[in-house]
């Protein structure tokens, strides 16, 4: 009996097999068609900056970020001074796990156009790089007394601190900008993740408990929320807020590794 039930599932698992050979293939093939229309585009049309930036977002929705580094490249050689594709460039080196790089293009981005946005997140670069040039960009931002720069300013200067290590400081300065912009949403994971280094965790729960209140749809606050659970002992808890992250995200990939580790399937 049982050797009769497990022959169709085999047969299934076969065919399944088959089927994704095949599907795959014809996926390759219109891969290859789309990049193949583009670069024949791009060749048709050099000056055109929308192509170029099609075929980079082509690569980059790829994963491929060799590519579509290169081909920011080329488009900046048409280009030098275009912060967008500095920009651009910071972006694909920064999701490709090369900070120093992505700094160096966003630099030059700044440079030509010193847009907040720019500054911003330039600082926060340097900050998790633990380089002090971080706190000379949020003084800077201080220095333009607006309440967006300031609240910017205080995160970054928390951010700083919290990658040094002084937790405590760092959480000084989440708190001020909060008190600035309660939907700060990332100066509540970052203060969160300052107490639970320092095992205050029932102090961590309530200040993701809070933010997962002003956000329902904050994915990383129930991650951590989790995390802290953990630490306290309450499993069951834990496992459904890592749950809800997924629910949230399906590819947080830290909150499926958590579930796995856990025996949750």
């Amino acid at each position: 009996m049982l050797k009769s039930f497990l022959l169709p599932l085999l047969f299934l698992c076969f065919v399944a097999c088959i089927n994704n050979s095949n599907e795959n293939t014809v996926n390759a093939a219109k891969a290859n068609e789309a990049e193949k229309a583009l670069l024949d585009a791009v060749t048709k049309f050099p000056d055109s900056l929308l192509l170029r930036e099609e075929l980079i977002q082509y690569y980059r929705d790829s994963a491929d970020y060799d590519k579509a580094i290169a081909a920011t490249e080329a488009a900046l050689q048409k280009d030098s001074l275009n912060d967008r594709l500095w920009n651009i460039k910071a972006n694909l080196y920064f999701e490709n796990y090369d900070t120093l790089n992505a700094i160096a293009a966003l630099n030059r981005a700044a440079n030509i156009n010193p847009l907040p946005q720019y500054i911003l997140t330039l600082g926060s670069m340097y900050a998790q790089k633990r380089d002090s040039a971080a706190l000379h960009i949020a003084d800077f931002l201080l220095k333009k007394q607006l309440t967006d720069n300031t609240k910017d300013a205080f995160f970054i200067k928390g951010l700083y601190y919290n990658f040094s290590g002084d937790k405590l400081k760092a959480i000084g300065f989440f708190d001020k900008c909060l008190n600035l912009d309660y939907n700060y949403m990332f100066a509540y994971r970052e203060k969160a993740i300052a107490l639970y280094d320092l095992g205050r965790y029932n102090d961590a729960i309530t200040v993701l408990d809070k933010a997962v209140t002003v956000q329902t749809r904050f994915d990383e606050g129930y991650y951590w929320l989790g995390r802290c659970l953990e630490k306290t002992g309450k499993t069951a808890d834990a496992i459904e807020e890592y749950k809800t992250a997924l629910s949230i995200s399906p590819d947080y990939v830290e909150a499926k590794d958590a579930l796995a580790r856990l025996g949750v399937k």
